[in-house]
């Protein structure tokens, strides 16, 4: 027996033991997930044991350092403790932009005592973060960004505002663009800090959108005492990390073309479509979703071979505007197809039976997913320059 496979036992054995049976089920709504926090709000016991069991052992971060939080499993391991946790159907213990941006974010760039700080605190669940970079005038040319961070000998005073602020209304922390020098050109000038949402100055109004349910907010800085040492990098050379951070950021909305837990859009579309003898009943809908599974399967070993490029030293950050897109479309097909294949019940809003309009809210919710972290369009254009050397326009 191989390590591997002698581990995957290992993995398979602690799941089915430690894996709560309620954690094996589809999230009902958004509050279904975990976010965890410095006053976190579990909706159950069963998820509460779950973030701490896999806390502890480091997986909820498995392949950062031990001494940050993390697992310190190599890439092969971590990819055997996702395929075990797909078998068994298990949810992801914390759901965090800790994890998918600002961690990665901060091992690079980030000094020993920052890390020491913010990663265990990541990978336990302790400190929920949310992201200020866009802003009114600065969304798609995020460069352009104004929000402003004054020298005062022991600290910077913020000012500014940022908009899209996803859950800026219940995180304790966020990581936010500011710009420290404004003689300087607009790619330069700007700093990478990190502070406490529960400073004075900081203040957040919701964004409504069509699904009814919104993570987005305005977030407004006055006079907000930001200390020295939170500064991640080096002062005015933020947009280094700011891109670093984006390329995690798009990579993790395009993974949600590939994120699929509980049953398949066949077996959820013949509960409503009907089948003959195991077969989906409807043929029309029957190819669509064929079609979208074998897609499904080219885009997963599409981001394989990147991990494994990236392995290699072969990568390139303008790869993660292929994942983003494609994985952006995915998830907008899997939504339209669950619409589908749900018929007029499909369509209901509130109420018990649908979970408060689950299906219909989210399939309007995808739709922002060819938006939020770049447009659609810009990620095209990225492809086109500087993976496919087409000519400016």
């Amino acid at each position: 027996m191989s390590d591997l496979e002698q581990f995957r036992g290992e993995v398979r054995s602690w799941l089915e033991k430690n894996c709560p049976p309620e954690m094996r089920r589809p999230s009902l709504n958004e509050d279904d997930v975990c976010w965890g926090g410095r006053k976190p709000s579990f909706q159950s016991d069963a998820q509460r044991v779950w973030l701490e069991r896999m806390g502890e052992r480091g997986w909820t971060v498995p392949e950062w350092p031990k001494q940050y939080g993390g697992g310190g499993l190599t890439r092969e391991e971590a990819k055997v403790l996702r395929e075990e946790m797909a078998r068994l159907h298990c949810r992801a213990a914390l759901t965090s932009f800790g994890i998918w941006m600002l961690g990665p974010a901060l091992l690079k760039y980030g000094s020993e005592a920052q890390k020491r700080k913010y990663l265990p605190e990541i990978a336990r669940g302790e400190i929920r973060w949310c992201q200020g970079y866009s802003e009114p005038n600065a969304g798609s040319d995020l460069a352009s960004l104004q929000t402003k961070a004054e020298d005062k000998a022991d600290h910077f005073l913020v000012n500014g505002q940022k908009i899209w602020t996803s859950y800026a209304d219940r995180a304790d922390w966020i990581f936010c663009l500011v710009r420290t020098d404004f003689a300087a050109k607009k790619h330069e000038g700007i700093s990478f800090l990190l502070f406490d949402m529960a400073s004075p100055g900081v203040s957040t109004t919701p964004i409504s959108l069509i699904s009814g349910k919104s993570p987005f907010c305005q977030t407004f800085f006055h006079d907000v005492k930001v200390p020295k040492g939170n500064l991640v990098g080096e002062r005015n050379k933020g947009w280094e990390i700011a891109k670093y951070l984006l390329t995690h950021e798009r990579e993790s909305i395009g993974a949600f073309g590939i994120t699929q837990i509980g049953r398949s859009l066949g077996e959820l579309a013949a509960e409503t479509v009907g089948h003959d003898d195991g077969v989906l009943a409807d043929p029309l809908l029957r190819a669509k979703i064929a079609e979208f599974e074998v897609d499904g399967w080219c885009f997963l070993l599409s981001m394989q071979r990147a991990a494994d490029m990236a392995k290699a030293g072969q990568g390139s950050g303008a790869y993660s505007s292929v994942l983003k897109y494609y994985g952006a479309e995915l998830n907008k097909r899997r939504h339209e197809l669950m619409m589908d294949g749900g018929g007029s019940d499909a369509l209901e809003w509130e109420g018990a039976r649908s979970h408060d309009g689950k299906a219909a809210r989210e399939w309007l919710r995808s739709k922002a997913n060819s938006i939020e972290g770049g447009t659609s369009e810009i990620q095209l254009n990225i492809i086109a320059k500087r993976l496919l050397g087409l000519p400016g326009a």
